[in-house]
């Protein structure tokens, strides 16, 4: 075989493994992950702290500061340094406070994991089926690679975490810009 068909060969074969890896990657990202929480959540004897025990796994595997830029849109830019770091610190708070506050203590989640799709170099997708207190939730996480894995957004019945933030806080944004999604936010973890 010449040099030429041999390189061609070698960069087809690259071309239909590296995505396949991502997946298999991000896949077993979404899957531990989601493993950590659950064993969490069944050692715990209620929501308080459950809350506390997510947080370093959350943390670990979730990009909230991508996730707080997105859900606050092109008002971001107009965030002082020190108020991006406060909108980062509440919308971590109010995720880890949704999610903790959505699980019931004793209820354990099925998680049926779907072939994951990679839509784009760096990102990845992750189906699952949630069978949660008798009703079934597709499930989709979706997630970007920097130096590692980390979800960045979760789709719960076609609707996006982010994205439904993100017009809660383009209307506040409208309305008295950076503050007042800093407002809008505190009240929303204060007041779940």
């Amino acid at each position: 075989m010449t040099t030429p068909r041999l390189f061609l060969l070698l960069a087809a074969f690259v071309s239909l493994t590296v995505p396949a890896m991502a997946q298999s990657v991000a896949e077993q990202k979404v899957r531990s992950n989601n493993d950590e929480l659950i064993a969490i959540a069944e050692k715990v004897p209620n929501n308080e702290v459950l809350m506390q025990k997510v947080r370093p796994v959350l943390e670990k595997n979730m990009s909230f500061p991508a996730m707080t830029r997105r859900a606050i849109g092109p008002g971001w830019k107009t965030f002082t340094p020190d108020q991006q770091k406060k909108a980062i610190s509440l919308f971590t708070d109010l995720i880890i406070r949704r999610y903790a506050g959505r699980y019931t203590i004793g209820e354990r989640p099925e998680v049926t994991y779907k072939a994951a799709a990679t839509p784009a170099p760096g990102r990845a997708e992750v189906p699952t089926v949630v069978l949660y207190k008798g009703s079934k939730y597709e499930v989709i996480y979706r997630l970007e690679q920097s130096e590692d894995w980390r979800i960045t957004d979760v789709v719960v019945e076609g609707v996006s975490f982010v994205g439904n933030y993100r017009s809660q806080f383009d209307a506040q944004f409208q309305k008295g810009g950076a503050n007042a999604v800093l407002a809008a936010l505190t009240n929303a973890v204060n007041n779940p």
